[in-house]
């Protein structure tokens, strides 16, 4: 399997098992949604109170790049992938960009022992929806905060944010 293959199917395992452990259902988007830049789609049921289905598109790029500084990651998206997150169409479902980072070597993706499965590194997020167009040609770079870890209890706040019909 091609390394790029490898890290693709290993960022999605990663949503899958936040939104799992956070009570959400997780489906790898078919082919004609990924051609708008939906990789995956969380789905959670009506929260008590709402009359809304929350539902959260992410694109998921995974990297062993060292893109850390003391406050964001900082990823080089390609303009195309750009300019599908910042539709600022409030008819869409919410559409976030998600980095997973991985260590250099695979053999360092996962640890595993009989009491617990360790996926490594971390993944972040980002909305840029409504973000201007550039003047790039290629990529641009997205800043994503350090501080916002894509974990089971923000996966959770964003989904009620949607059941409340806010912004993400």
């Amino acid at each position: 399997m091609y390394i790029t293959t490898q890290k693709e199917e290993f960022s999605y395992a990663y949503i899958n098992a936040l939104a799992s452990a956070a009570g959400y259902s997780f489906q790898i988007a078919p082919r004609p949604l990924d051609f708008v830049g939906v990789d995956v789609t969380i789905t959670g049921l009506m929260v008590p109170g709402s009359r809304r289905r929350t539902r959260l598109d992410l694109q998921v790029k995974c990297t062993s790049q060292k893109l850390l500084d003391h406050d964001f990651v900082r990823f080089p998206l390609e303009i195309k992938n750009y300019d599908e997150l910042r539709n600022d169409n409030p008819d869409d479902d919410p559409l976030l960009l998600v980095v997973v980072l991985v260590p250099d070597s695979k053999e360092d993706w996962l640890q595993q022992s009989e009491t617990e499965l360790c996926l490594k590194r971390c993944a972040y997020w980002v909305s840029i929806r409504g973000q201007p167009q550039t003047e790039n040609q290629t990529t641009v770079t997205v800043y994503l905060p350090r501080q916002n870890i894509f974990s089971v209890k923000a996966l959770k706040a964003m989904m009620q944010q949607i059941a409340r019909g806010e912004p993400i």
